[in-house]
This record gives C-alpha cells, sequence and structure tokens, in this order.
C-alpha cells in the first residue's frame, strides 16, 4: 500500500510540475496578484494572443506599485480606446523578442563595460546597468526601473519583474 501511495504521489507531482513547466509568459503575469494592472493594459492592447506566440520573449513586467507611480491620469490616458497604439507601444517598450535570464543580463552589462543596450519590440532601446547591486533599466527618456524579480520561465521566454513602467519617447 505504501509503494503505491507513492507512486501516485509521484505522478500527481509530475504532472503538476509539467503543467506548470507549460506555463507561458502570459500565464505567469495573469496569475500574479501583482500585475493586475499590467494584466488589465495587456489586454487592453490585445496583446495576450501575440505574447501566447512561440517568442521566445523576455518580459519586463511592472507591478501594479510601478504604475501607481506613473503621473497622474497617464494610466487612465492609455487606457482609453483611441489611445490604444501609444498602450501598446508602451507595453511593447517593456518586450525584448530575445531569451535573457537575469545571468545573461549581468554577462552582457560586464561585457559592455557597464551598460547592456537592448532593443525592444517597440523598436526603442532600453539600457541595463548595474547600481548599486541592482540591475537597472533606463528608458530613453531618463526613467529608471529595477529588477526587483527574475527569472520566471514561461514555454515561450522568461518573465522579471520591475518597479518601474518605461515610457517611449516618442
Amino acid at each position: 500500500m505504501k509503494l503505491k501511495n507513492i507512486i501516485l504521489i509521484a505522478v500527481i507531482s509530475f504532472f503538476s510540475l509539467s503543467s506548470y513547466a507549460q506555463s507561458d509568459i502570459v500565464d505567469i503575469i495573469l496569475h500574479s496578484e501583482n500585475h493586475t494592472t499590467f494584466t488589465a493594459t495587456i489586454k487592453a492592447a490585445n496583446l495576450v494572443s501575440t505574447l501566447k506566440e512561440k517568442g521566445p520573449y523576455t518580459i519586463f513586467a511592472p507591478t501594479n506599485e510601478a504604475f501607481d507611480k506613473l503621473e497622474q491620469g497617464k494610466l487612465q490616458f492609455l487606457l482609453q480606446p483611441e489611445n490604444k497604439a501609444i498602450l501598446s507601444t508602451t507595453l511593447t517598450y517593456h518586450i525584448i523578442p530575445a531569451y535573457l535570464t537575469a545571468n545573461n543580463i549581468v554577462d552582457q552589462i560586464k561585457i559592455g563595460d557597464g551598460t547592456f543596450k537592448m532593443t525592444t519590440v517597440a523598436g526603442n532601446i532600453l539600457t541595463a546597468s548595474i547600481k548599486d547591486g541592482n540591475v537597472i533599466l533606463t528608458d530613453s527618456s531618463g526613467n529608471i526601473a529595477t529588477i526587483t524579480a527574475t527569472d520566471l520561465k514561461g514555454s515561450n521566454g522568461i518573465v522579471h519583474v520591475v518597479d518601474g513602467v518605461m515610457i517611449p519617447d516618442n
């Protein structure tokens, strides 16, 4: 009887881990309590199906608190239907069309003499550097976000959590 229970637990664990490993980057974000605003913006910009594609993608996902730091009225402006293109550009500024782990980013910063420039899906440059032992991202407008959690791996990419929203200058 004990062997049967052990086998049953092993099978349940295998399928639980397998289904977790099959989660894509959108599922990771959709199931995060700290990313409900990011989820709402992705849905409003109709990016869910795009981000469920094969990838690979690296997403720097702003937390709810990151969106709260935006100037008053900015989020409401972005969520208006007539501003969908601006919202889409803003969100794709957080997405790199490559698979970059935290170690990859740090290695590239070291190779790049202190910075690593990444071209986003929006076509803008996002610069990674290290400040006070933390990896920070700087957008073209000078806005800064710190990476606070790393390497949330999905079937089509990887998610890193950031504490700021990147805003394209165009």
